[in-house]
């Protein structure tokens, strides 16, 4: 048995156990009946179970296509710009200017358009944490680790509501049934005593968690997790948006005329403390999470049969496509610090949307269906262009790289010329394709499907041609709209084992949270953010490279034979490092949510998300009528879209709320 499906039937039996879990809205609306209690829900552990699971379901649905956030920036493009749908894709609407007051996309603050209210799931929490020590037949260590647990979540809900809305309002203990107006109408509080609170809670729970998650309760918090994402919390109120933004918020000001964001200058005491406080908490996660056994993904199981003889030719390219390839997609691997799980059968899945059909040429084992592989959702072209060149720069930095004949048709080698060796498994042999596909990094080829590439998924390597009627491409007789709206796919969410036709028939993995990687780019970041360039911060950079199979960062940067003269060195100063780290950083988690929120936190959502994403025409036949660059999508980003707007229903509701600016 492969080692793959192992890791499945332990995940199945995770997933299985959960499947009695109620939603938060079922169980809070049992509590008025007149002969049922709150208490009668914490009469035994089993009935408690239910009560934390109702905590867990707070979590973000970044796994389903329609609510993903990972569809905010400008990574992915879906099926809704050939349908115009106005429903769906909730953060492709985002990214359109479709954002409103009165009817919120995503909202997490009360729970809307494909978002959880988290104020509820909040409040689920508070009620746990008020009725767990009436469980008779659990331990006192038990109850501990849980209340641990739902500490944690509870302060990481209100942090991701801190990061859609700046600042919000604290919901310590539930409000009373005989609550007084000033109890019932709270006001915001600032953004610095929010991230206090947030720290403080999680920090009162980490000696209670423990120390490492059991295989059969995977995707709950353990201590790696919850000092992870603590680091995380420390970098975003360390972050140019949260630490002294005077420009977009030095006059947005609360009932009592104070700023709502601090205003501390760069450089200043308390902007380094801030700093310092996150590279404390990132390298005691590194540090702990490294003795429980975490680090970076290497792929060490036999290949696919499909690539076993392209393994045995091109071993050390091969091992390392396997590594880049199944590193978010290899359940609960080293790397995956905390996933969010998902249930078995859930359909709409990230995976779903972005996996091909299987082409009607596989005439061997069962015919696929378009059901869990709708071929529609996949990159854009800047996406596609971020990646860096064989020699670890951008394209228009690489000397080498030929950017006069970048959109040219050019085949690649065949298979009996010596030059195909470096690329099989890579590249088909002697196949038309892009110039601009030639001479990428392993991460390009790992994560895209492209024109000239293989696909991995439904336990073939599929020859992918990206044109219409061939494998990957547009097929009208299957459906007029479910196509690569650009001509790019993405392979990054999709297991090789994972076929249509039935959720049995998909291999699950947690969608990432956090993993090891960010850890290290975000201890970079801090250092460069701290100290200015130097060995430290491009060691912790070349970890990734190393793994990705390119040089290390000083090594290019620094090479005028290689580096571009308008950008040589660019690497030691401050500025230009912090934006080769971002660039590492967009490319290591394309399509997983980060540059959306990277991009944030340095403000420059104006700038970068004004611009139209753009594609090759994908619903076009043969490659000279393909490769023609489209504007795809028109997109808007202003600067009321840093916050998220509360719903004018809940303004109505609370007198005492204001408004984010903008809206």
């Amino acid at each position: 048995m492969h080692t793959q499906m192992k890791k499945y039937i332990h995940y199945l039996l995770f997933l299985v156990a959960i499947q009695p879990f109620v939603s938060c809205k079922d169980y809070l609306n049992i509590v008025p009946d007149n002969t049922i209690t709150l208490e009668d829900y914490f009469v035994n552990k089993e009935m408690a179970y239910n009560a934390l699971s109702n905590v867990y379901s707070g979590l973000p649905r970044n796994h389903l296509i329609h609510s993903t956030e990972f569809l905010l920036g400008d990574d992915w493009l879906g099926q809704r710009d050939a349908t115009l749908a106005q429903s769906g894709l909730a953060g492709t609407r985002i990214m359109e200017g479709l954002q409103s007051a009165t009817n919120p996309l995503l909202a997490f603050w009360q729970g809307s358009n494909y978002a959880t209210d988290l104020y509820e799931v909040i409040r689920s929490a508070n009620t746990f944490l008020e009725y767990i020590h009436l469980v008779k037949d659990m331990s006192e260590l038990e109850k501990k680790q849980w209340i641990a647990q739902v500490k944690f979540l509870k302060a990481y809900y209100h942090f991701i509501l801190i990061q859609h809305y700046g600042p919000i309002t604290i919901v310590d203990t539930n409000i009373p049934p005989n609550a007084t107006a000033e109890e019932l109408f709270v006001n915001r509080s600032k953004v610095d005593d929010c991230f206090n609170y947030v720290i403080n809670l999680i920090e009162e729970a980490i000696p209670d968690l423990d120390d490492e998650i059991m295989e059969d309760e995977l995707g709950m918090v353990d201590q790696a997790a919850a000092k992870a994402i603590k680091a995380r919390i420390l970098l975003y109120r360390a972050s140019p948006f949260f630490n002294g933004n005077k420009d977009l918020f030095g006059d947005f000001y609360n009932e009592d005329g104070e700023t709502y964001f601090p205003m501390d200058d760069e450089g200043s005491a308390r902007w380094k403390e801030k700093w310092n406080d996150a590279l404390k908490a990132t390298n005691e996660a590194i540090a702990f999470c490294e003795q429980e056994g975490f680090g970076l993904y290497q792929y060490e199981d036999q290949p696919y049969k499909f690539d076993m003889d392209d393994w045995k030719m091109n071993t050390e390219a091969m091992q390392r496509l396997y590594t880049l390839r199944l590193l978010v997609v290899d359940p609960w691997n080293k790397e995956c610090i905390w996933g969010r799980t998902y249930r078995v059968g859930e359909g709409g899945t990230l995976q779903d949307a972005s996996n091909i059909r299987l082409p009607r040429t596989f005439t061997s084992g069962v015919q696929e269906t378009t059901g869990n592989s709708w071929n529609w959702a996949g990159a854009t072209y800047q996406a596609m262009a971020r990646y860096y060149t064989k020699n670890g720069l951008p394209i228009d930095v690489d000397k080498t790289f030929d950017k006069n004949n970048m959109y040219r048709l050019i085949s690649t080698p065949s298979e009996d010329d010596p030059k195909y060796n470096e690329l099989r498994g890579i590249l088909q042999p002697g196949f038309m394709t892009l110039n601009m596909y030639l001479n990428r990094e392993p991460r390009f080829y790992a994560n895209l499907g492209i024109s000239g590439g293989y696909w991995r998924a439904h336990q073939y390597r599929i020859e992918t041609e990206m044109y219409g009627g061939t494998p990957g491409g547009y097929d009208p007789s299957v459906s007029p709209t479910d196509f690569f709206w650009t001509g790019i796919g993405v392979q990054k969410f999709v297991h090789p084992e994972s076929k249509s036709g039935s959720w049995i028939r998909q291999l699950h993995f947690p969608f990432p949270i956090i993993r090891m990687a960010d850890l290290y780019l975000m201890k970079a970041e801090i250092l460069n953010e701290l100290n200015g360039p130097g060995q430290d911060v491009y060691d912790e950079i070349n970890k990734i490279r190393q793994r990705a199979g390119i040089p290390n960062v000083e090594e290019v940067w620094s090479n005028p034979n290689l580096c571009n003269s308008l950008y040589l060195n660019r690497h030691t100063t401050k500025e230009g490092l912090r934006d080769i780290i971002m660039l590492e950083r967009s490319i290591e988690f394309a399509f997983e949510g980060s540059r959306f929120w990277d991009v944030m936190r340095y403000k420059k959502a104006v700038a970068e998300f004004n611009t139209p994403v753009t594609g090759w025409t994908g619903n076009a036949y043969g490659a000279q009528n393909f490769f023609r660059l489209e504007v795809k999508q028109r997109r808007q980003f202003l600067n009321r879209n840093y916050l998220w707007p509360i719903s004018l229903n809940e303004m109505n509701t609370n007198a005492n709320l204001i408004q984010n600016p903008g809206w």
